[in-house]
């Protein structure tokens, strides 16, 4: 009896040869090599709380732990009525147009949502204007959802603002949206309002769909201000991105949401999608939506972090400080969320490679970042970290940042010495 063939490899997908996610990529399965080895690892990749010590406030605890027992069947595909009134309720307060509980669906985290609205968007070869530097996954979904990503520049010469121009002359008969981050990761910028209004308006000329990212709205420093896009929208269709992961540090549980504004006609094919996307899912997971209602009406925990002396305040200031007095690096200073974005100066490491420099630092100095690059930047120059940090400790890593960069230039030049 002849010897069986050998299965051949299972093929995947031709679309995922155009999805990246360095953020949870390659450097980090490295780094969890690195940690088999007894190596202790700094992991500033992804903003994630809870593993620096943050905690979910006691009021969101105990509003899920009180609901437990009402939280073991399916609730509807939308979410639980009394979450979504409270975000609808938000959005109405923020000046968002006919703002509705009926238009608001709860998801399992943001991520899940920016999906379902882009797979209800989008036909083969439609195209979503996306920032870059932008976060990576909605360059993902884009793909994965049959969509052509298609970037205008955020560079740190205009302190990673978009310019409305630039956006605009993208604008092909195949554009749908416009996707907005604010405030920004991976920068931190906080768009101004009139830079808003001005997208608003290109939006409303092409009829364009507008998602507006908007999961850090209350981290902002010093005198930023945070402007809901949905207030200046009026009847332009607008997607309202928010969650618990970030302002509530609650990125385990997995509670995101959308919320539909804009005129209601415009709106009723588009939520009859959702609704149907939603329902193929079932529901969102039930007993986090419980923290919703506290987390919307009760006290801001996140005001007191990012104000002078608070933790994320004063890691951020660790990083603006060495910045400024490095030999390397200069950075725009990040107004919002959770991460700052260097940039190594050219004249000091000319040829600079991000993925590189990234790698050896993970071996050198066990401190896993994110190259720049790994947001869909064509510079190579930029690496992203988290400020989670407690800011002793945000001082210890950017003194092995500097520290490997000198080796570098040491590297391409021997006389050069290394501190």
């Amino acid at each position: 009896m002849p010897k069986p063939l050998p299965n051949p490899p299972v093929r995947t997908s031709a679309r995922l040869k155009e999805v990246r996610y360095e953020i949870r990529g390659e450097l980090v399965r490295r780094a969890l090599e690195l940690e088999a080895q007894g190596r202790e690892v700094v992991k500033l990749n992804i903003g994630n709380p809870g593993l620096f010590g943050f905690g979910v406030p006691e009021h969101l605890r105990r509003a899920v732990a009180d609901n437990v027992s009402r939280s073991e069947a399916y609730c509807h595909q939308q979410g639980l009525l009394a979450a979504r009134e409270a975000i609808a309720a938000q959005q109405r307060a923020r000046g968002a147009q006919n703002a509705d509980a009926a238009r608001v669906f709860i998801g399992n985290g943001v991520s899940e949502l920016i999906d379902l609205a882009l797979r209800a968007l989008l036909d083969l070869g439609d195209e979503v204007l996306l920032p870059s530097p932008d976060y990576p996954l909605w360059s993902a979904a884009t793909v994965l959802n049959d969509g052509q990503a298609v970037y205008y520049p955020c560079p740190a010469e205009s302190d990673h603002l978009p310019d409305p121009d630039e956006i605009e002359a993208r604008i092909t008969p195949r554009t749908r949206a416009i996707v907005i981050i604010n405030p920004n990761n991976p920068t931190g910028a906080v768009y101004p309002r009139e830079r808003l209004a001005a997208i608003v308006r290109i939006a409303e000329r092409h009829r364009l769909v507008l998602l507006a990212d908007e999961i850090y709205d209350g981290i902002l420093y010093d005198d930023a201000e945070f402007v809901p896009l949905a207030a200046l929208a009026g009847d332009v269709p607008t997607l309202s991105f928010g969650g618990l992961s970030k302002m509530h540090r609650a990125c385990g549980w997995r509670v995101g949401w959308l919320s539909l504004s804009g005129a209601p006609a415009a709106l009723a094919e588009l939520e009859r999608a959702l609704d149907l996307l939603g329902a193929l899912r079932l529901c969102a997971n039930v007993p986090g939506q419980w923290a919703i209602v506290p987390a919307l009406t009760g006290p801001d925990t996140s005001a007191p972090l990012t104000a002078p002396g608070g933790r994320l305040h004063e890691s951020r200031r660790a990083v603006i400080e060495h910045c400024a007095q490095s030999e390397f690096l200069h950075l725009i200073a990040p107004r919002g969320a959770l991460y700052a974005f260097p940039a190594v100066r050219a004249e000091a490491l000319p040829g600079f490679d991000d993925v590189a420099f990234a790698l050896d630092l993970l071996e050198t100095e066990q401190v896993l970042i994110v190259p720049g690059s790994g947001f869909n930047l064509t510079a190579r120059n930029h690496f992203r970290t988290t400020l989670l940090p407690p800011p002793e400790q945000m001082r210890e890593v950017c003194v092995r940042i500097e520290r490997c960069l000198a080796r570098l230039a040491a590297a391409r030049h021997p006389a050069r010495q290394v501190a």
